[in-house]
């Protein structure tokens, strides 16, 4: 069987997840948001949702982030704690300083959410935070686009992955791109670009590497394009999402293509972070690719069923429940 990533077994923990940890506002009435009168709160951003259903798989997972010193922020620390996440290196940003806040609507015909990123708690993470033992002593270290958007966290970043290269911690950097969050779309593709490049799994949508391809490969326009470049720059894992279409996952092997699970759709919202997590889950554990992609199908399916993102990521026994009882259908290979 291939080894696609050379994870560092005598580490003692799994992944440090870094980054965009905050609060979601999810509205409980179904239609438009300026219908809607109530709303639950739950914790959120991609970093987030995607420590707290690796811990819920079973993984050993930490966080590196920074939340507002008020309500929200003591509220999405104990969160993460209650799920299992290690939240000893979640710092508390300077008085003043705000958790993000994301507004999502549900809608029969869509979904849509409404971000309020302003100089907010996660993008202080700043480089006098780091611990390059702590990082050090997981096998994997999740980074997410959104942290690149600003300084000081865009630095925070860079040096996060050069503790986790230099120490053998294998770097897995999720897209996230979030639009109205950058300065402007071709500062998203330089970043996107730097952290890629330095990145041992890359995972995103086909818009999220449109995006990032568009200063310097604005000529890919396929999937196979889009993944050889990075192969050539020794990234060794490339996942490409296509929604209710499958996924495509590119290694120096070829071409490995993900299949979905039927679902009830509540919300568009955590799909791909539930598929990440359960993707590197299977990865983490030596499966082979083709049933890491069935791992990442069923937790989506189950996570689009919920009306949350965190709250709705699912246990290893729901996964392999759901993929036990559920037909999984691949797509039709254009």
């Amino acid at each position: 069987m291939a080894v696609y990533l050379d994870f560092d077994n005598a580490k003692p923990n799994d992944v440090a997840a870094f980054g965009r940890a905050t609060i979601d506002l999810y509205a409980n009435e179904i239609g438009p948001m300026e219908d809607a009168v109530t709303f639950s709160k739950y914790v959120g951003g991609s970093p987030a949702n995607t420590a707290i259903a690796m811990a819920r798989l079973g993984l050993r997972v930490g966080y590196v982030g920074k939340v507002s010193d008020d309500q929200f922020g003591r509220f999405i620390t104990r969160h993460l704690g209650e799920n299992g996440v290690d939240v000893s290196h979640i710092a508390v940003a300077a008085p003043g300083i705000r958790s993000g806040v994301t507004m999502g609507e549900i809608r029969p015909d869509g979904c849509s959410c409404f971000m309020y990123r302003s100089d907010c708690a996660d993008l202080h993470i700043d480089c006098a935070q780091l611990d390059e033992d702590y990082i050090a002593s997981h096998r994997l270290l999740l980074v997410s686009g959104t942290s690149l958007s600003h300084s000081p966290a865009r630095e925070a970043v860079f040096l996060a992955i050069e503790y986790a290269r230099r120490n053998g911690v294998r770097v897995s950097f999720d897209l996230d791109y979030r639009e109205g969050t950058w300065n402007s779309p071709e500062e998203a593709s330089v970043y996107f670009t730097l952290a890629a490049r330095q990145a041992d799994m890359v995972l995103g949508t086909r818009e999220e590497f449109d995006m990032m391809e568009r200063v310097y490969h604005p000529e890919n326009r396929s999937d196979a394009q889009s993944a050889q470049w990075l192969l050539d720059a020794g990234v060794k894992v490339v996942s490409i999402k296509q929604g209710k279409n499958g996924s495509f996952v590119y290694t120096r092997d070829g071409r490995c293509v993900g299949g979905i699970y039927p679902a009830k759709v509540l919300k568009t919202f955590g799909a791909g972070d539930s598929y990440s997590s359960a993707f590197t889950y299977a990865l983490l554990k030596g499966r082979d690719m083709s049933t890491a992609l069935q791992y990442a199908a069923a937790a989506s399916s189950i996570t689009i069923s919920g009306h949350s993102c965190s709250d709705a990521m699912p246990s290893l026994a729901s996964v392999e429940n759901y993929m036990a009882s559920h037909e999984y259908v691949l797509p039709e290979i254009i």
